[in-house]
């Protein structure tokens, strides 16, 4: 007999999201549904603005991807006014938005998904001085030394653990699911996950405080305008470059000596609900792989990001390609065609009757409500609308987004450096590459690009340097903006941590006439379509065993292993339609 799981609202995330899901006898998940309780209406707060001023509202979108929204949404009024920014702009944005990734990969795994794997009171039975060999071992095993290894520093570790265990403080570590028997990592494993869950918390706040050098501030940095960026004094000043670089390097530490080897481990220890297939590169390069659990979807998009030139936007070589691979065949990366991007409101909270192209999309709310039950308790309406967050279409298919799409489409590509990285992490793991389709391997490929990033931004900061001190010290382009302001349209497509991320602005007589954004987690986390098939998180758990349905760890782990950001796919509104607020804003107040 099937039973009814209700996982609302998952936490350890960004935002409201709410999992459904059916169970055979034997705890096996046969049917899942993934849905937002919460609406988005930042595009309709954007129509009739000055196009220049986006960037600014449109940021407020998320203050967890700081930076990012701010960012697209600048590009997509770049695109329609055809302003190529200057070089120093470039990468000066290439740093503000890679100083984002490395906080936002580091805080995921460590502070939102670690505890999906490291089970914090096991760690209360550990030896220090097993733990000290443990974490050399896998240091080893990723070819660096430890962060830490010392017995007395584990062991002081695990003693500030017990106390606040004793006087029942476990705070962020209470109601967890301890002692499930899906947790597969050692008592001494489990403590160095803790010693460095709790190491990442001074890591992450320099990592933040490299994207407020440039950015201004963190959350929403706000140097970034159309044509280019107002940090002039800071690219200036030799102190904040060897500032950035040395934070820059210090993270770099954490990420190999820390992250990499705790994300070996991990892989390791759980490889057995990776995958069951040994397939080999070579024959994952035939399109003969399968994935493990929380494969999903197997289709995998990116728009491509991080421009290396000055050749324009979509003209410039990326570091991270654009494509799609389909099946989960990495013989072959197809091309993106931008045209066959559309959305669906079928199952979702809004009027529709058709997929639409975001430059044409509509937000218009429609909220059908949930099934009320005879037992008094609420579910979805999954025959229905049971959504916030619209469905994503790319050429009539559904697709993943994030870290491992990239990491898939560059491997496609034969892009040498995202190849390289890969294979280097599988090699060093002794891991096949079937693992990457899968929970842990979506996990593992954050890890990879964490590192790739952070060694690319070393050269992007010398790149900088050394171009300021060459004598260029241009960072906007100028630009006329009332000769194109009549009719115009442009869009602004590049990645963000958790994936493709678009903004589509339809300018007419200088005012914003439609706006339109896709996030990575309208992606992912979307409901099924107008043809009933199932977004990336719904197909994700289709098959996961559940060792214990009312402590439903299995699926916090696979749903963790995305990053949800749910309040990127949705915000606030009235159920009964009702006027919340109205505000004006006096843009010529002295104050």
């Amino acid at each position: 007999m099937s039973k009814h799981i209700v996982v609302d609202p998952i936490t350890r995330i960004e935002g409201h999201l709410r999992i459904e899901a059916v169970i055979d006898d034997n705890n096996t998940i046969v049917d899942a549904y993934s849905a937002s309780t919460m609406f988005r209406g930042i595009e309709t707060i954007l129509q009739g603005r000055d196009p220049r001023d986006c960037g600014l509202l449109a940021m407020r979108i998320c203050g967890v991807c700081t930076g990012t929204h701010y960012q697209r949404s600048i590009e997509a009024v770049e695109d329609a006014f055809s302003i190529t920014i200057p070089k120093n702009a470039r990468i000066v944005r290439n740093l503000i938005q890679g100083a984002l990734y490395l906080h936002d990969h580091v805080v995921h795994f460590y502070h939102l998904h670690a505890l999906d794997f490291v089970d914090v009171v096991s760690a209360l039975s550990a030896d220090p001085v097993k733990t000290a060999a443990e974490a050399r071992k896998w240091a080893s095993v990723a070819g660096t030394t430890p962060y830490i290894d010392g017995e007395s520093e584990f062991k002081a570790i695990q003693e500030r653990v017990a106390k606040f265990v004793k006087q029942g403080r476990l705070g962020i570590f209470g109601n967890g699911y301890w002692g499930n028997p899906h947790y597969k990592l050692t008592p001494e494993q489990n403590l160095i996950g803790v010693a460095h869950y709790l190491q990442a918390l001074d890591v992450q706040r320099d990592m933040a405080k490299m994207q407020a050098i440039f950015g201004g501030k963190n959350p929403h940095p706000q140097s970034i305008v159309v044509g280019g960026v107002t940090c002039v004094q800071d690219i200036q000043n030799p102190a904040r470059l060897a500032l950035f670089k040395s934070l820059l390097l210090q993270g770099t530490k954490f990420i190999k000596e820390a992250y990499l080897p705790d994300v070996y481990m991990a892989g390791t220890m759980y490889a057995g609900e990776a995958t069951d297939s040994k397939a080999t590169f070579s024959e994952l390069v035939g399109g003969k792989g399968v994935g493990g659990t929380g494969g999903g979807l197997l289709n995998f998009m990116s728009y491509g990001d991080f421009r290396l030139d000055d050749t324009g936007f979509y003209k410039s070589a990326l570091l991270f390609p654009k494509g799609v691979v389909m099946g989960g065949d990495i013989s072959k990366v197809l091309p993106l065609d931008e045209a066959k991007i559309m959305e669906d409101v079928t199952h979702s909270w809004y009027k529709g009757d058709k997929p639409l192209h975001p430059y044409d999309g509509e937000t218009i709310p429609e909220y059908t409500g949930l099934d009320r039950r005879e037992n008094g308790d609420a579910y979805l309406k999954t025959k229905e609308k049971y959504s916030w967050i619209k469905s994503p279409i790319y050429n009539d298919a559904r697709v993943e987004v994030g870290p491992l799409a990239r990491m898939v489409i560059g491997v496609a590509a034969k892009d040498e450096r995202i190849t390289k990285y890969v294979t280097n992490f599988l090699k060093r793991g002794n891991l096949p590459v079937t693992v990457l389709f899968s929970t842990v391997g979506r996990t593992a490929a954050r890890a990879v690009e964490t590192e790739l990033m952070a060694d690319v931004m070393v050269e992007w900061i010398d790149e900088l340097t050394k171009n300021v001190l060459s004598g260029d010290k241009s960072t906007w382009t100028e630009f006329d903006f009332d000769e194109v302001s009549v009719s115009a349209k442009g869009r602004g497509m590049a990645e963000a941590p958790r994936g493709a991320l678009g903004h589509w602005v339809r300018i007419e007589n200088g005012k914003v006439a439609n706006y339109q954004a896709i996030v990575p987690s309208t992606w992912n986390a979307a409901p099924r379509d107008h043809k009933n098939r199932m977004g990336a998180y719904e197909a994700s758990l289709i098959g996961t065993k559940v060792a214990n349905p009312e402590q439903p760890l299995e699926i916090i782990r696979t749903i963790h292993s995305f990053d949800p950001c749910i309040a990127c796919a949705v915000h606030v509104v009235d159920t009964k339609g009702k006027e919340l607020a109205v505000y004006k804003v006096d843009t010529s107040c002295s104050i």
